[in-house]
């Protein structure tokens, strides 16, 4: 049976991996959980999974949405059970071995420094739309800025900014699927009620076939980054058992309503080959289709936002897994130095990577930043199957050694984790089998090489030392 109801205590937080502070309280991460799945990717990037799609982009999104609650629960079952900062990456070391722990650390600090410097960019666009003439660099800059001197304080400073982050993109989601809700049913004033025209003409529900549905559904996989946040932000919260388990749980709903549920809201609304969901966005596109005045700003508004709170929430997790995987022999000992319970020179060093991608991003536009976009493209799945396997492997370990831990479990254990990795090799060859995600894939793919191969030479040379 599947239990997700850790026990409530009132000790002190169970020891976990690292001298971090436990500074963030149950209400920050719950709001973590909650507004970590509400990214730029969903209001922004969905619009091109829509025109590949049309309105089986609904279906795309359950199809990945599933496979995410899937590889939310095994996390969830390991990070109850071990809460540790370097989340997935202990795990693999755990399980696998410490070249795997390497391998998939250290590619996630790179995906998330460079996800930094990607959404500075995005949110000083925004901003020099509203105040023209002003240079791009220097908003970067003061992003930059004010959440590196964020994360290099106490961890309650992230916390509280997340949670206000978090409040306003799930307050601006909710509203919107409320108003799309009401149109749907025609009770909208001065708006009619659009029925199923929108989901069964303009080509029907396959409009591009298949491979229009494959398209939208890689498109569908890379907007649910940010999930695995929680896990690492459990380590220093009060009581990381139940803020893992509480998250786990509430990750089926949130996903169902806040992914699947804007999609089939859009596609009814408006048509799914409408210009404006690609140019202006989608969730833009359905508003001026309700007649809202100023909707375009209102959701400059809201991405700003997402794009301020991915970056705010990368840097924190780009740091404490440099942490976890210094602390565990795994890198530069510098890296890893704590003052006021914070790895300062991890958060410095983060902030770097991701403000050097940017000064890329202007230098070298047609060649190095392109290449580095393509080495993370499908890192977030190399990190999935990673999480599956250690998931397999430790479940028997923990039932036969601590089965007292297992206060989350995953569903139909080991059946569904099976089922979780054939899904994730079957991406991958769609990947492949796509021009536009072939380089994507190949690029990740030698990073993920190069770093296996250093992390089994580290292994082995550490492993000859010690004998």
């Amino acid at each position: 049976m599947s239990r997700t109801n850790a026990p409530e205590t009132t000790d002190a937080p169970p020891k976990v991996d690292s001298p971090l502070t436990h500074g963030l309280k149950q209400r920050h991460l719950s709001m973590i959980a909650l507004g970590g799945v509400i990214g730029a990717g969903l209001f922004v990037g969905s619009g091109a999974g829509i025109a590949a799609a049309g309105p089986s982009i609904i279906l795309a999104y359950g199809i990945s949405g599933a496979l995410v609650m899937l590889v939310m629960r095994m996390l969830g079952e390991m990070s109850a059970a071990n809460p540790a900062s370097g989340s997935f990456s202990v795990h693999a070391e755990r399980a696998i071995g410490p070249w795997a722990g390497f391998t998939a650390g250290w590619a996630f600090w790179v995906l998330l420094c460079v996800a930094v410097g990607l959404e500075g960019i995005g949110a000083a666009k925004i901003v020099t739309g509203w105040l023209p003439g002003t240079p791009e660099w220097a908003w970067v800059a003061l992003f930059m800025l004010v959440f590196t001197a964020t994360n290099l304080a106490a961890v309650k400073n992230f916390g509280e900014f997340e949670f206000w982050f978090a409040a306003l993109k799930v307050a601006a989601i909710t509203l919107f699927l409320v108003l799309g809700l009401l149109a749907i049913l025609g009770v909208l004033p001065d708006t009619p009620a659009p029925g199923t025209s929108n989901l069964t003409g303009e080509g029907g529900f396959l409009p591009n076939g298949s491979e229009g549905l494959v398209l939208g559904l890689l498109a569908s996989v890379f907007a649910y980054g940010g999930l695995e946040t929680v896990t690492i932000a459990a380590a220093e919260s009060e009581k990381p058992v139940q803020g893992v388990a509480r998250a786990v749980r509430t990750a089926m709903w949130r996903i169902a309503v806040f992914y699947i549920g804007s999609m089939a809201v859009i596609v009814t609304l408006v048509p799914w080959n409408d210009k404006t969901v690609v140019e202006k966005g989608p969730y833009v596109a359905a508003l001026d289709h309700l007649g809202i005045d100023g909707a375009g700003q209102i959701m400059n508004v809201v991405v700003l936002v997402a794009l301020l709170s991915a970056m705010n929430a990368n840097i924190y997790g780009a740091s404490r897994m440099a942490y976890s995987l210094v602390d565990r022999g795994q890198g530069p000992k510098a890296l890893g130095r704590i003052s006021g319970g914070v790895p300062r020179v991890g958060v410095l060093c983060s902030s770097i990577f991701g403000f050097g991608c940017v000064l890329l991003s202007y230098w070298r536009p047609d060649d190095v930043f392109p290449w580095l976009l393509n080495m993370i493209g499908a890192v977030i799945l190399v990190v999935w199957i990673f999480i599956a396997v250690s998931q397999l492997l430790l479940r028997r370990r923990t039932e036969r050694e601590t089965p007292e831990k297992l206060v989350v479990r995953m569903w139909l254990y080991p059946g569904l984790t099976w089922v979780a990795l054939a899904a994730m090799a079957g991406i991958f060859v769609l990947m492949a089998r796509q021009s536009d995600t072939r380089d994507q894939l190949m690029a990740t793919g030698v990073l993920t090489v190069v770093l296996a191969v250093i992390g089994y030479v580290r292994q082995r040379t550490g492993a000859r030392q010690e004998a």
